[in-house]
């Protein structure tokens, strides 16, 4: 059994996730780096974030959120994914709402926060989820791209039994040379197994959250 993950992985962890019966190789699809952005003052605003990308290089270009609730321009911090929380615990900030993906969090948005200014910090190639949905509920909402993401169309004539998929860009950079027909296809979230959908009639397996403990276990039960 060969599986193929479409980013890369500590060779040890897959060693002890998958055992000795599937070989797995890892290849890159996609590559990030931040965009150099001048910091402004954040007061009043609620600040969005949708992946670790996002975080690092928020605090890279020198911003620096008032998370004191007893201050009158707090900022309050809402996350995608507990991935992206951790990273935020590393810079020393907590968050006020962590959702599973972009939907939930446009829902409870759009259910709960009707009055607050939303800066969402992210990647020019960020899902439209958000911007989307937003606006038309009258809730002020804008994105500050801070990373970019290049698609690298990697080709790919090695065969595998299975593939797994991390991010919505991934899926298109893989998609753009490679087939994903034969294969039985891991996706980590429901945003990414949407796009995939684009892409193949094969079944899409999607891991209940988005971190690769889940993704690990869905694997082991479905192969």
């Amino acid at each position: 059994m060969k599986i193929l993950f479409t980013k890369t992985i500590d060779a040890t962890l897959l060693s002890k996730e998958l055992g000795p019966d599937i070989s797995a190789e890892c290849i890159e699809v996609i590559r990030t780096e931040p965009i150099q952005t001048a910091a402004f003052d954040l007061k009043n605003y609620s600040l969005i974030f949708t992946s670790v990308n996002g975080v690092n290089a928020f605090f890279k270009n020198q911003f620096k959120p008032n998370e004191d609730f007893t201050a009158k321009n707090y900022n309050k911090i809402y996350c995608v994914g507990e991935k992206t929380k951790r990273e935020l615990r590393k810079h020393g900030f907590g968050t006020f709402k962590v959702l599973k993906n972009a939907e939930t969090l446009s829902r409870f948005i759009i259910g709960n926060c009707q009055h607050e200014q939303f800066l969402h910090f992210c990647g020019n190639l960020a899902i439209d989820v958000l911007d989307n949905e937003l606006p038309l509920q009258n809730i002020s909402y804008k994105k500050i791209t801070i990373y970019k993401t290049e698609e690298l169309y990697p080709s790919v004539p090695e065969k595998y039994h299975a593939a797994v998929f991390f991010s919505p860009s991934g899926v298109r950079s893989f998609a753009k040379l490679n087939s994903l027909e034969g294969m039985k296809i891991f996706s980590i979230g429901e945003t990414t197994s949407g796009e995939l959908r684009k892409y193949t009639t094969e079944k899409v397996f999607t891991s209940e959250e988005n971190n690769l403990v889940s993704i690990f276990g869905l694997i082991k039960k479905e192969i």
